[in-house]
């Protein structure tokens, strides 16, 4: 598996990029900075890898997204595979929430149907190599973009199961403006017909372009959990389902049921 390039001439301590790594939790220490923009998805490479184990990927859960089984990975696993640079990593969140705080080597590959292929660095990766997706929700983003790769063609393909803010909360490597920021949880519920059930109910923060997921259920209904960074109870929030799209305050919209 093709490595990302690295500078070989100068290590780096965790003081050289401090504010750029999660502190604690079997993080480690980086070796050497990164030369590649960030194209790749590989992690730094770490002093301490750890030992090669059997990983038994036929024992993990799945969710179905777009006709698809997704697979879903424990966050140690993918951890694991992170250490050892055995995975490249999409990020399938806004542009804004990636550039807050990110898997330190992650890629921004958006699961938002708006999304451009040419700006995506997914889309030059070998169909065979191993891709981590993860998001916040804790995974309905990341399963929307992986089942995307995966009805493409891409053969091996994840997402994390437990989402970024576990990643976060147990400081494995970050990079970002501020990955000390943990933003406020808001609950949108709403309901739509059940004829939708199965597909995407969305919802958007415009100014910040932050976007959000989740399945309608089978009876209609949907929740949608944001973690949208510089967003309060008066900012706009656009939810859209199959059947309408409403746009309203955050603190009106989270504090009932939609129903179009």
């Amino acid at each position: 598996m093709k490595r990302r390039a690295f500078l070989t001439s100068s290590a780096v301590s965790l003081s050289a990029v401090a504010g750029c790594l999660g502190g604690g939790g079997g993080g480690g220490k980086l070796a050497v900075t990164p030369t590649d923009g960030n194209l790749d998805g590989y992690p730094p490479a770490f002093d301490d890898q750890p030992e090669k184990r059997n990983i038994d990927t036929s024992s993990f859960g799945t969710v179905k997204e777009n006709g698809v089984q997704v697979p879903l990975a424990p966050v140690d696993v993918v951890h694991y595979w992170y250490k050892r640079g055995e995975a490249r990593i999409a990020d399938a969140r806004g542009e804004k929430q990636y550039k807050t705080s990110r898997v330190y080597g992650s890629v921004l590959s958006q699961a938002s149907p708006n999304r451009r292929a040419s700006d995506d660095p997914v889309m030059d990766w070998p169909k065979d190599d191993r891709i981590v997706c993860y998001c916040g929700c804790p995974h309905h983003l990341s399963s929307i973009r992986a089942s995307q790769l995966i009805n493409e063609g891409y053969e091996n393909v994840y997402v994390i199961d437990e989402g970024f803010w576990e990643w976060h909360d147990r400081g494995y490597p970050m990079r970002g403006n501020d990955v000390d920021s943990t933003p406020k949880n808001w609950v949108i519920k709403g309901e739509t017909q059940a004829d939708f059930a199965g597909e995407n109910a969305w919802a958007r923060h415009r100014k910040t372009q932050q976007v959000e997921s989740t399945d309608i259920a089978d009876e209609g209904s949907y929740e949608l959990h944001l973690k949208f960074h510089e967003v309060g109870p008066d900012s706009t929030i656009q939810v859209e389902t199959p059947g309408y799209t409403v746009e309203g305050k955050l603190k009106d919209l989270s504090a009932g049921t939609i129903r179009g």
